[in-house]
């Protein structure tokens, strides 16, 4: 039997996300990224096409790497205006029954007190389907925005992220009781104050006495996803994510950052099938490979070079406008997303030039898209899954909506055809779909901090 393909939308609550450029396209539709229609739609869409999750990428700071200015961004749309993903979800999730929701949040910028409260919120809304993608941010802007100098290094804001785990796992997992809450109306006792727990960290970073404000919600900690996968970021993915996002490179690489992760999990005692990977991924789907590649040429006349660039020096830490054209590029030691660098490194080589980035940004991002019939690109989606052992794919938009209806119209059929995807989602909480179980495991490194374990250091 072939491996389950699992399928997530990969998007931003903005104009112009990964694809630069896609926006001034004339049928798409990200300009309406303000209207909460809009998304409700695309959620209907999604759930249409049996995908298991709609993830909202975000960042809390402007692309002001290139050039040192703001400029380019903010001519380009390049994620920029940005509004705040998790307010949209409760609608979507109003007019969906299974579609999951992922959000990223930056807990170097998030109070966790505050933080563990709003995911609790939107897990009791959305009914269970809330997921969380941990990062540690890349931005100076917005180290900026909240009075910091700069960025924290690197691998110091991996340490910060573990204690920062720790006090929300004690928030989700052990504050309340799943019993706490009695709703006695002959008694007048809503819930049994032996039942609360009052949490009291005292960390390096954070400091907190309090009880959590909500009531356990259906999965208490929400999905854990994270993106790492510099040699740091794998180590946490291994003590903390379920699910873990990987940039697209050749097999090789992308076997070994899987395996790799999974060979750590079980050394902290997880199970390999606790951490399932996705792939970012991007498809341009035809009938034909004719009609596929009609369509991508006539995508390419809207791609934004510059914009392009704009990002790529954010996510690199590198100011693109200070290179000619095939001037080779200096990384240095970078505080961006280091995997980014070294996934660059290995694909352009040691010394990459402007050109070859933009050679490579074929329709405005480093992602380079495959483009095919929908039997090549199920063929293309199958292999992937065979041969590096992910689980599923991050498809990034290129023209919404219609990049998710050629795969749900095209592809999802013929997957289904070959037992590769599902024909109806599992019932249960977004938790419950992906892994069989509305809780994290007792392997989980939350799991310690149960009941009684809620105030072990």
């Amino acid at each position: 039997m072939p491996r389950e393909i699992r399928l997530n939308a990969f998007d931003m609550h903005c104009v112009g996300h990964i694809q630069q450029g896609m926006w001034t396209h004339p049928r798409d539709q990200s300009h309406r990224y303000a209207e909460l229609q809009y998304w409700i739609d695309y959620a209907k869409t999604l759930e249409r096409g049996l995908f298991d999750g709609l993830f909202f990428a975000d960042v809390v700071g402007v692309y002001d790497v290139y050039g040192t200015s703001p400029d380019a961004a903010l001519r380009g749309a390049v994620q920029v205006p940005v509004n705040d993903p998790t307010l949209v979800i409760p609608a979507m999730a109003a007019v969906t029954r299974h579609l999951g929701f992922g959000v990223t949040a930056n807990l170097t910028y998030e109070q966790p007190f505050l933080f563990a409260r709003r995911m609790s919120t939107l897990d009791h809304l959305t009914g269970g389907r809330i997921g969380w993608n941990i990062v540690t941010g890349y931005l100076d802007s917005a180290a900026r925005a909240i009075g910091i100098d700069g960025q924290v290094a690197h691998d110091d804001r991996y340490d910060l992220a573990d204690e920062y785990m720790a006090l929300v796992y004690k928030l989700w997992e052990g504050s309340w009781d799943d019993d706490a809450v009695v709703a006695d109306r002959a008694t007048g006792v809503y819930a049994n104050p032996e039942k609360v727990r009052v949490i009291h960290h005292h960390g390096p970073q954070y400091k907190v006495d309090a009880m959590h404000l909500c009531a356990p919600s259906p999965q208490r900690t929400p999905v854990l996803y994270q993106a790492g996968s510099s040699t740091r970021g794998r180590c946490f993915a291994a003590t903390h994510a379920e699910c873990v996002f990987v940039n697209g490179q050749k097999k090789e690489g992308v076997k070994e950052i899987v395996d790799d992760i999974r060979a750590q999990a079980v050394q902290l005692g997880r199970q390999a099938d606790d951490v399932k990977v996705f792939l970012g991924a991007t498809l341009v789907v035809g009938r034909t490979d004719a009609e596929a590649r009609e369509k991508f040429e006539e995508y390419r006349r809207y791609v934004s070079s510059e914009a392009a660039l704009v990002h790529a020096a954010a996510s690199l830490g590198i100011d693109f406008a200070r290179y000619d054209l095939d001037e080779p590029i200096q990384t240095g030691k970078s505080q961006a997303i280091v995997s980014n660098v070294e996934a660059m490194t290995r694909s352009a080589g040691p010394q990459w030039t402007r050109r070859k980035l933009l050679e490579q940004m074929v329709l405005g991002s480093r992602q380079p898209p495959w483009v095919g019939s929908a039997e090549h690109v199920a063929d293309l989606l199958m292999a992937w899954s065979e041969e590096t052992g992910v689980d599923g794919f991050n498809l990034s938009r290129t023209v919404v909506p219609e990049c998710f209806e050629d795969v749900i119209d095209l592809v999802v059929p013929l997957l289904q055809e070959r037992g590769a995807y599902k024909t109806a989602y599992q019932p249960g909480t977004y938790r419950d779909k992906l892994f069989g179980t509305a809780r994290l495991p007792a392997t989980h490194a939350a799991a310690q901090y149960r009941g009684t374990g809620a105030n072990r250091a």
